[in-house]
């Protein structure tokens, strides 16, 4: 029963993760305040996963593809935590 809500809250974790970075990613192609509520709680929320990646996969011909590589990474770690609690 425990593993059973601890699986649901990783998997709860993760989709809120992975949708601020899709909304973070859609917002960047439209010009928008950055100082607006709620485009500064995504960049609290996402910023210290894309961050990392930034700095190891520089932006290529003008695109940022951290956002991709995060979410890959996210569903990898999902996966992984879920298989060893399962």
């Amino acid at each position: 029963m425990a593993l059973n809500f601890v699986a649901t809250f990783i998997n709860l974790l993760a989709n809120i993760l992975v949708l601020a970075l899709i909304a973070r990613a859609i917002l960047s192609w439209v010009r928008i305040d950055p100082y607006h509520p709620i485009i500064r709680l995504l960049d609290q929320i996402t910023e210290p996963v894309l961050a990392p990646i930034r700095r190891l996969l520089p932006m290529a011909a003008g695109l940022d593809f951290s956002p991709i590589i995060a979410i890959v990474l996210i569903d990898i770690v999902r996966r992984f935590l879920l298989a060893l609690l399962l």
